[in-house]
């Protein structure tokens, strides 16, 4: 690898992912609309979940999925690009990795922006598009199993992203790559550090008290959650033991 094309490559996909395509729709859409703070009342407790992420996710949640949806392509395009364009100026050769990874430095802390930006999912998803997309479905295929597994979203959530670790490395036997998907990993959760911290919160304090009202909050709908409440392996088993409890006491009556 030449150090003066890395270093190329890395400032092309900063200053790319640094284009901050959420302020950009909202504005083209909805001008008066601050898509910068989001506040939620979390219930029963007394915390406010404070969301800063400048991402698509707010997009969603202040103009609707469409625009969400568009925002998250765009969002994936520009790591995807110049990807490509490295790829071809220089096959075999992993600029593409160093472009995508500075994607996603530029994506949540964009110099354009005073380095507030989201978190990074849609570009670490773009780049698997190219680098394995069936990566990137078996991934959370195998995240949403292990969420039902346990009984959380969040794990169905974001279990896909720490998975694309092992799948990869074993996979293609490559240390670029592994290289490439752990330090993915680490921008994307040091991002979401703040988040975590209110998860934990809200955890603690039993602000939600079903999946249901997690995947709610979590803009992903009620009814996955609510499936999750009914089916998963956890209350498969608290239903066996009430109805075990139940034939108990109806062979004591």
């Amino acid at each position: 690898m030449d150090i003066t094309v890395a270093i190329l490559a890395a400032l092309a996909g900063y200053l790319l992912g640094s284009i901050s395509f959420a302020r950009l729709v909202a504005g083209r859409v909805s001008p008066e609309t601050d898509i910068t703070k989001f506040h939620i009342p979390i219930p029963n407790s007394d915390l406010v979940y404070e969301d800063d992420a400048v991402s698509a996710t707010l997009v969603n949640l202040n103009l609707g999925w469409q625009y969400g949806c568009l925002t998250s392509i765009l969002d994936m395009g520009k790591a995807m690009a110049p990807m490509l364009a490295f790829r071809w100026l220089f096959p075999g050769q992993p600029y593409d990795l160093v472009v995508s990874a500075a994607a996603m430095v530029g994506h949540n802390w964009p110099l354009y922006h005073k380095f507030q930006g989201g978190r990074g999912e849609s570009v670490l998803y773009g780049s698997m598009l190219l680098i394995d997309p069936l990566g990137a479905v078996a991934s959370n295929a195998a995240a949403g199993i292990m969420g039902l597994l346990f009984g959380q979203v969040n794990i169905l959530r974001w279990g896909g992203m720490p998975l694309l670790i092992p799948w990869l490395w074993l996979r293609s036997g490559s240390p670029a790559l592994a290289i490439y998907i752990i330090a993915m990993n680490g921008i994307f959760w040091i991002a979401m550090r703040r988040d975590i911290r209110q998860y934990v919160r809200i955890i603690r304090t039993g602000g939600f008290q079903t999946q249901a009202e997690w995947s709610r909050f979590l803009d992903m709908g009620s009814g996955l959650g609510a499936f999750i409440d009914r089916y998963s392996l956890p209350a498969l088993l608290r239903g066996a033991r009430s109805r075990f409890g139940q034939d108990r006491e109806a062979g004591r009556g």
